[in-house]
């Protein structure tokens, strides 16, 4: 809910669905993976986003993990603008562990100051977000 201008929004939620290409980049050193990731959102949060992964281990064998970093393009709560996710994920005999953050200070356009974590979901081989986020309203 907005209050005064400039106030916070309340905790906001935004929920929807995503697809993914991921290109594959030459190793880094020490035999690190690297792809390139290219992500359409649809539902609450409508864009693209584009960045770079990072993984290391045997997903084969269920223990990997990696980082990303992307930069989103697109509308959220009728504003337009961007944002930096970063990822850190991690897979072993306990689980899986993801943390996916907003990069504090990366916000653009009128998505500038926003704030928040997501957290993906894949069922049958299609992936789900729900982007939990802070937005100050509009000057």
């Amino acid at each position: 809910m907005m209050t005064m201008l400039g106030s916070p929004l309340a905790a906001a939620e935004a929920t929807g669905s995503f697809s993914v290409a991921l290109t594959p980049l030459p190793a880094a050193p020490g035999g690190t993976a690297q792809h390139r990731l290219e992500k359409r959102f649809s539902g609450d949060l409508a864009g693209t986003s584009e960045g770079v992964m990072m993984s290391a281990g045997d997903p084969g064998k269920g223990i990997a993990g990696y980082v990303a970093m992307e930069v989103v393009a697109a509308t959220l709560a009728g504003r337009s603008g961007g944002f930096a996710l970063q990822h850190n994920g991690t897979m072993d005999a306990s689980g899986q562990k993801l943390s996916v953050v907003i990069v504090p200070g990366s916000g653009t356009g009128a998505l500038a100051g926003i704030t928040g974590s997501m957290v993906i979901r894949i069922e049958n081989r299609q992936h789900f977000y729900t982007l939990s986020y802070d937005l100050h309203a509009a000057p």
